[in-house]
């Protein structure tokens, strides 16, 4: 028995849970491998070769990495808890005319009940990602901090795991840049994850278009939602579209229809399936409602708190002042902040730190 313990660590088979995995058993740990079945393609319509994080490749890989440390790894089927949660709040967020974001859907509700009740049942008191994050402890409260690595941070989509959660995480990757991560795998004999490429889609989602998976998964949506109405913000009617659910906030391109100038889906109304487009302007916002919201840092937010807001994963931040109302936030912007779109998450951070998050509701 290690003097660590046991520490229960997420392996996709790529390079950063590899690198993960290598540095914890180097550093004392127990290390228990496992890796999450979550999807197949033949569940989303294709007939594709299998990549990513569920393929055999991947399993493959990951396993061998368990093999040359020598120790135990794991593979676990959440298909159905998976696709019953995740997958379907997806179809339906879309078919609600909102946009959503099912990786922190995923890690909220998810794999990390996965993992920590496979940790129990283990005897690991920790588990581990491969996420370029940090935490922290602060006034009795655990919380998400940015990486060193700005580029690759990613505590925004972290912003929905709770107090039990994060005291049981450990993010190694959060330290280091991820040319320092590669340069480890390399050094370890791991030269084909090192040249790996990385990818950015959604894992259930083949070839990143999410218009026919929802097609898939409804085979009777298109004829359902055929016949809409284009709109301009005074409400002149542009022409027609096939379907509100195939357009997202911002989008310029794949219209389906020639405007005379650049047109951006400023708004999407469900209930009357209206697409409204605007100039590059109208996508400006001054506020935002957010719901469904997970506060880390604080036991209760102070009054009137100014807090740097990012309304998607590259989002730079704005700064931003919080005021609770009747259980949801008001966010309201000190400068204008461009595609604000429903569905989306609001993460709000005070320097590196996760103050907390939620769903936008609705722009303002």
């Amino acid at each position: 028995m290690s003097k660590l313990g046991k520490i229960l660590v997420a392996m996709s088979g790529g390079i950063d849970s590899t690198v993960t995995a290598m540095m914890l058993h180097e550093q004392g740990y127990e290390v228990i491998g496992i890796t999450m079945k979550t999807w197949d393609y033949a569940s989303s319509g294709s007939s594709g070769k299998e990549t990513g994080c569920c393929s055999l490749d991947s399993i493959n890989d990951a396993r061998q990495m368990a093999v040359d440390y020598g120790f135990h790894h794991f593979i676990i089927d959440i298909r159905d808890e998976f696709g019953d949660y995740v997958i379907d709040d997806f179809v339906n967020e879309y078919i609600a005319g909102r946009t959503p974001n099912p990786c922190v859907l995923c890690n909220t509700h998810i794999k990390w009940s996965a993992l920590l009740k496979r940790a129990d049942a283990m005897d690991c008191e920790f588990i581990a990602t491969g996420h370029y994050a940090k935490t922290a402890f602060e006034n009795d409260r655990y919380f998400v901090k940015k990486a060193v690595d700005l580029n690759k941070d990613q505590s925004y989509v972290l912003w929905g795991l709770p107090q039990d959660c994060i005291a049981r995480s450990k993010f190694p990757l959060g330290p280091l840049t991820k040319p320092e991560v590669r340069q480890m795998a390399h050094d370890a004999g791991y030269t084909n994850l090192a040249k790996k490429a990385e990818s950015y889609e959604i894992c259930f989602v083949p070839n990143n278009d999410y218009r026919e998976f929802l097609k898939h998964r409804n085979p009777e949506l298109e004829a359902q939602v055929a016949g809409g109405t284009f709109m301009d913000v005074k409400g002149n009617v542009l022409g027609e579209h096939h379907g509100y659910p195939f357009f997202t906030i911002g989008q310029r391109r794949g219209l389906g229809t020639a405007f005379g100038k650049p047109m951006y889906v400023t708004d999407i109304v469900a209930e009357t399936n209206t697409v409204v487009l605007g100039d590059v302007d109208d996508l400006l916002k001054n506020g935002m409602t957010v719901y469904k919201q997970n506060i880390q840092k604080y036991a209760s937010l102070p009054e009137q708190l100014e807090l740097v807001t990012k309304v998607r994963y590259q989002d730079k931040g704005a700064l931003s002042t919080l005021t609770e109302n009747n259980g949801m936030l008001n966010v309201e912007f000190h400068a204008n902040v461009r595609g604000v779109a429903p569905g989306q998450s609001a993460v709000f951070y005070e320097g590196d730190d996760v103050v907390g998050g939620g769903i936008i509701l609705k722009s303002l």
